[in-house]
């Protein structure tokens, strides 16, 4: 076998490992061209391309199929690859390195996502490559593979997409907005920064979906997205959280006051009039503000903080906007108390109307008589209806309490000269009840009083629903010969048209006019103005509420108003009180009140910190405005001293004593409170919880009270000598006034 072998090699004429040797590189040379052939065809194709680059990271080859994508004569070749492929930022939510980098650093590039610019428009590729060096070990450049991803890319943007953005309004979702809450306030919480968290909800949504469908609804929360992107700060992102609610995320925000005017002009601007498959839409909405690390250091904490304010917002009448503070917890609790005893409070007896004297603004002679709802808590004593008419209106109690208020004004005006009106607020639902003009004609046929001495106060709110229906119980409530007064004119929704369809006989002046209106720089004067003059141009008459200065009081008079109601002349009294100021036979009210309006002084009775250099004090706060406040518990403070008011949760205010007396003081603040959006006054900023963390406190939102050790960040007068007290103090826990 082996001679064999032997003999058939010297038969070719070659040895047997020639043979061998020469079959092999036939081999070779076969596999090259098969592989030539397979990555031209690769290229050709578009399933990959490949590409090299030089030691100076510039492109030198590019597969044919791929040069041809870009537009006719662009330059590729010599320039830098970081300059024709910019870098995707994130990729499934992971930030991705600049190709820069990678390539400077000569680090492999695996599926790197880049972007370029092509003449059809964007495409997306993934490059994937690896340094090369030659014998010596020296770089010499890259080499390696790119794929076109355009449209897998545009799926995987799709899906992202889906699973982070609302389809209907393509706001951000409730998912992508909490985990952009919680990266942010991780990151700022290092950074020691401030981000503000505002929770809104639409007022009247339900009865849009209702009335119109649940097509018109969508619509209507596609334009208030688009109204909300027109207005929100370029920084923050605004979120649909499902059904009408909606989260905003502002970064680096802590100014109240800003924080402040940015809700109020979201508020103003989603209750402008909608246009809806032909109809005319109009809702509100609410805003509950908390800003970290203020109010909350974590996301959970920060959220319900927010929501807490919202549900403030909302009780306080809704259309308004709340800063969260630490009372709203314990304001939530005595809220839902406030509900079941209210529900009870009809039936018991609990529930009075007191009257408020309208009277003419010449003669200062009555006209009659504004029928206020007053409830006497058998334990709570009596209770703002501030408090209690919002709980109603929530927990639908509002029309039975509307129908008793009705009954028992026209029985109480009865007894009244024939010559005196009595007005009643009518609230929208108990508008547009089924059963509301009956009501209307059983308690003027019970009671015997007059139809024209019964007037009904109506807000613009009864417009919101259906406008035929509106129009409907006019015309019936006109027949019953009663009297219409618009109620609040130029706070809400205010059209022309209003006044136009619907029969009234009175416009009312809202007091958020009236108030201010003397003070220079004001544009209220001008609006009582044009309201007088519509009104006359109408024949209406016109009252102006909230008058409790005598420079108001000249001003609405003089502006052409026709009656007037307030403090100047009279609050309101029991029906015991009207009685007898009729049996006395004078019909007219001198006025009594302060020469010029001042800024609305809260009546408080609480203990607040007083930092004077690097001491501190305790004092009583007695009343508080918006410049300044009286304090009680130190003793013969020179004028013209500064002192720090620590009015609690990190609020401090610099201050000047301006008039002093024994143990009072009277304040004035160097730089104005601002309101909390509803009936109280905050600070603009407030101390940092950083601040307070270097102080000694442990990091956490700011709590309630005051700090003792506030003064420790206020730098003393004399750092080489110890806190000193300079004043007195009275012991405020003792009913004396002995000094301690």
């Amino acid at each position: 076998m082996v001679m064999r072998g032997m003999l058939r090699g010297l038969g070719s004429g070659k040895p047997a490992s020639a043979r061998a040797h020469a079959g092999a590189a036939s081999g070779r040379g076969a596999d090259l061209g098969q592989r030539r052939a397979l990555l031209e065809a690769v290229e050709d194709e578009g399933l990959g391309w490949f590409w090299a680059s030089n030691v100076r990271n510039e492109l030198t080859y590019l597969s044919a199929s791929a040069v041809q994508r870009f537009a006719p004569g662009a330059a590729l070749f010599g320039e830098p690859l970081s300059r024709l492929f910019e870098t995707v930022g994130e990729v499934r939510e992971q930030p991705q390195r600049p190709l820069s980098f990678l390539l400077g650093a000569r680090s492999r590039v695996v599926e790197h996502i880049v972007r370029l610019e092509m003449p059809e428009g964007p495409q997306w590729w993934s490059l994937t490559g690896r340094p090369a060096f030659d014998e010596w070990g020296d770089f010499i450049g890259y080499r390696g593979i790119a794929r076109d991803i355009s449209a897998e890319y545009a799926r995987q943007c799709d899906s992202s997409r889906l699973a982070e953005y609302d389809s209907l309004t393509g706001l951000a979702n409730r998912h992508r907005m909490g985990t952009r809450l919680t990266a942010i306030l991780t990151a700022f919480r290092l950074a020691r920064r401030s981000c503000a968290l505002l929770l809104l909800d639409l007022d009247r949504f339900k009865h849009v979906n209702d009335t119109l469908g649940h097509p018109a609804g969508d619509d209507l929360l596609k334009q208030v997205a688009q109204r909300l992107g027109r207005i929100i700060p370029e920084q923050a992102e605004i979120g649909r959280l499902g059904g009408d609610e909606f989260k905003i995320i502002i970064p680096d925000m802590d100014d109240r006051g800003k924080l402040g005017e940015l809700a109020h002009r979201i508020i103003q601007m989603v209750s402008q009039p909608y246009s809806i498959e032909g109809s005319r839409a109009i809702i509100g909405t609410s805003v509950g503000i908390a800003v970290a690390p203020y109010d909350g250091i974590e996301p959970d904490e920060l959220v319900k903080a927010a929501d807490l304010a919202l549900y403030a917002a909302k009780g306080s009448g809704r259309a308004q906007y709340r800063f969260y503070s630490n009372d709203l917890k314990d304001s939530a609790q005595e809220r839902r108390a406030i509900e079941e005893d209210l529900r009870d409070a009809l039936p018991r007896g609990e529930l009075q109307l007191h009257y408020q004297p309208v009277v003419r603004s010449k003669s200062h002679r009555l006209t009659g008589f504004e029928a206020l709802m007053r409830w006497n808590h058998p334990e709570r004593g009596p209770i703002n209806p501030a408090q209690f008419i919002p709980v109603a209106e929530e927990s639908n109690l509002i029309c039975a309490l509307g129908e008793w208020a009705l009954r028992q004004a026209c029985e109480d005006a009865a007894a009244w000269p024939g010559d005196l009106l009595v007005s009643v607020n009518v609230s929208a639902p108990q508008f547009s009840a089924a059963g509301f003009v009956a009501s209307v004609g059983k308690a003027l046929a019970a009671s015997g009083l007059a139809p024209g001495r019964l007037e009904l106060e109506i807000t613009e709110s009864v417009f919101l629903g259906d406008g035929n229906m509106a129009a409907r119980t006019f015309a019936r409530l006109k027949r019953l010969g009663v009297r219409l007064a618009l109620d609040d004119f130029g706070t809400g929704y205010s059209s022309l048209g209003y006044l136009r369809d619907a029969p009234f006989d009175k416009i009312k002046i809202d007091q958020g006019f009236v108030r201010g209106s003397t003070e220079e720089g004001q544009s209220n004067a001008a609006i009582i103005t044009a309201i007088v003059g519509l009104a006359e141009a109408l024949r209406m008459e016109t009252t102006a509420e909230g008058v409790e200065a005598m420079d108001e009081l000249a001003l609405v008079a003089a502006r052409g108003a026709t009656n007037v109601q307030g403090f100047v002349f009279s609050r309101a009294i029991s029906q015991a009180d009207v009685l007898a100021k009729i049996a006395s036979g004078d019909l007219y009210y001198e006025p009594s009140g302060p020469e010029r309006h001042r800024a609305d002084r809260r009546s408080l009775y609480r203990t607040v910190g007083v930092i004077h250099e690097d001491y501190r004090y305790d004092a009583m706060l007695r009343n508080l405005s918006r410049t300044g406040a009286r304090i009680d518990g130190l003793i013969d403070v020179p004028v013209g001293t500064e002192l720090v008011l620590d009015l609690g949760e990190g609020q401090l205010v610099v201050a000047i004593v301006r008039r002093s007396q024994d143990a009072t003081q009277g304040l004035e603040f160097e730089t104005p409170l601002i309101s909390d959006g509803a009936d109280g006054l905050c600070t603009r900023h407030r101390i940092s919880p950083y601040a307070l963390a270097s102080a000694g406190m442990p990091l956490r939102a700011l709590p309630r009270g005051e700090y003792p050790f506030l003064q420790d960040l206020i730098e003393p007068r004399d750092p080489s000598q110890p806190g000193r007290p300079r004043f007195m103090q009275l012991d405020l826990s003792a009913t004396s006034s002995r000094a301690t």
